[in-house]
């Protein structure tokens, strides 16, 4: 294959950023956020309007809440970024010609993470290694990792072998070819499969409050021990709402990422 006609396969395979393609914006774009708006408004005015006691009053506090807010992102950030870090370059490694071999032994291990039920692990922590942030990350991380590493798999396995052909026509180098070629495109599949984990780490996170890790848990698991349901209910919407705009931001940031022919 010429270099031109390998130019003109890759542009052609890959539909770059000069082909039409979704914008990152649009109408829709807004709907999640301003019903996220909506939704706190709402719930916001509810509290107001209620006659609670002291120890409910504690517990909605604006600065007690923001607090705990702040602490639930960071830690499903930080666990967010670990996955990214692990099962990229494990779905890399995987789907390499002499790796490939490796395959079952990583996916075993994914499963096995994601299989071990989360509040166990959190308990033996507890019990009998460490507790605090590091150790919900850990067990969280290990339980998430799955959905990345299967989409990575995936989506590098799903690029047109004509696309790769013509990159190598090119004169491309395998990093190359690696990373201006294949996690590009994949970019969709695996975006999928963090937002994915970026959910269920959010959804996960407050069962780290028994092992003082901090977050929402520590209100929403505080008002159940002490009979305020209303206090349950506003925690739960407040996790469920940010679980929604932590899903809408990694969508922006993966369209942001996505080559424009293929939104």
């Amino acid at each position: 294959m010429t270099p031109t006609a390998a130019s003109a396969a890759l542009a052609n395979g890959t539909r770059t950023r000069d082909a039409h393609g979704k914008p990152v914006f649009s109408r829709s774009t807004f709907l999640v956020p301003v019903l996220c708006a909506f939704a706190l408004t709402l719930l916001y005015l509810v509290v107001r309007g209620r006659s609670v006691d002291v120890v409910e009053a504690n517990m909605l506090r604006w600065s007690t809440l923001r607090h705990a807010v702040i602490e639930h992102i960071y830690i499903s950030v930080v666990i967010a970024a670990l996955v990214l870090l692990i099962a990229v370059p494990l779905g890399v490694l995987v789907t390499r010609r002499r790796t490939r071999w490796m395959a079952p032994f990583v996916l075993a291990l994914g499963n096995l993470g994601q299989s071990a039920p989360s509040l166990g692990l959190l308990a033996l922590f507890g019990s009998y290694l460490f507790i605090g942030f590091w150790a919900v990350v850990i067990i969280l991380t290990a339980y998430t990792t799955l959905s990345v590493l299967r989409n990575t798999i995936v989506g590098l396995q799903g690029i047109d072998p004509s696309v790769l052909d013509a990159a190598r026509g090119m004169g491309m180098s395998p990093a190359r070819i690696l990373l201006g070629v294949e996690l590009p495109l994949a970019v969709p599949i695996i975006g999928a499969g963090t937002r994915t984990a970026i959910v269920l780490a959010v959804a996960t996170v407050p069962l780290g409050s028994f092992l003082g890790a901090g977050g929402l848990g520590a209100t929403l698991f505080g008002a159940v021990r002490s009979d305020r349901p209303f206090a349950v209910l506003v925690a739960s919407v407040m996790i469920a709402v940010l679980a929604l705009l932590m899903d809408w931001a990694a969508g922006i940031i993966q369209r942001c990422l996505t080559p424009r022919g293929i939104r």
